[in-house]
């Protein structure tokens, strides 16, 4: 009996060490694909965002620390690293909010890499040519709860960001990109070229 509490412990022992360094991988990984994305003079993409809410939809997308404007067909965004302005081209209107994470993450992928250091439980493993790093939120109020991230084992670019929020999916492939400097003027919203469009302040 003692032999076989003994054999337990141990396995239990291993384990923990096991998934330990897979969490340590998993960081280290991640490490160096924010180091790269968010490099300090910017990184532009082409991504497609699959969901159930918004179907289908394909855009590009401009990154700068934590700014980011986003253009797909039906919305272009702006983001400061405070403000969030949405212009929505179906009715020629402008929203102006402040985002929490979640909203953030649903146009900007590349938000994770300033959310992976806090309040996640990190693994990983290899799938082909890519790394995959699963993320699994530590507090159930987190409005993003789970995350798969794919990462290219070469170039430690991501070419997907999986994300649950409640019990809904939402997939971001990302293709195209490219180590590019930005102009802090493409993250902010210019009403000169927009007169005609509506503004509505949700702050």
């Amino acid at each position: 009996m003692k032999r076989f509490s003994l054999f337990i412990v141990t396995m239990l022992l291993i384990s923990l060490c096991c998934n330990a360094q897979n969490a340590s991988k998993a960081k280290s990984i991640l490490d160096t694909t924010a180091g790269i994305i968010g490099r300090s003079g910017g990184a532009s993409a082409n991504f497609t965002v699959n969901s159930s809410k918004y179907g289908n939809v394909p855009g590009s997308i401009a990154i700068k620390g934590n700014k980011f404007y986003a253009q797909t067909s039906q919305a272009v965004v702006w983001y400061d690293g405070k403000t969030q302005w949405t212009y929505m081209k179906k009715n020629n209107e402008v929203n102006i909010s402040t985002p929490n994470e979640s909203k953030r993450l649903s146009m900007n992928p590349y938000t994770f890499i300033t959310m992976y250091n806090r309040g996640y439980n990190l693994g990983m493993k290899s799938i082909g040519s890519n790394y995959q790093v699963h993320l699994t939120a530590q507090n159930a109020k987190n409005p993003v709860q789970e995350m798969y991230i794919l990462i290219n084992q070469r170039t430690k670019v991501p070419n997907e960001v999986k994300m649950r929020q409640g019990t809904n999916w939402t997939t971001i492939h990302i293709t195209n990109f490219k180590a590019k400097d930005q102009s802090d003027k493409l993250f902010v919203f210019q009403s000169k070229d927009y007169p005609k469009a509506e503004i509505v302040d949700l702050r």
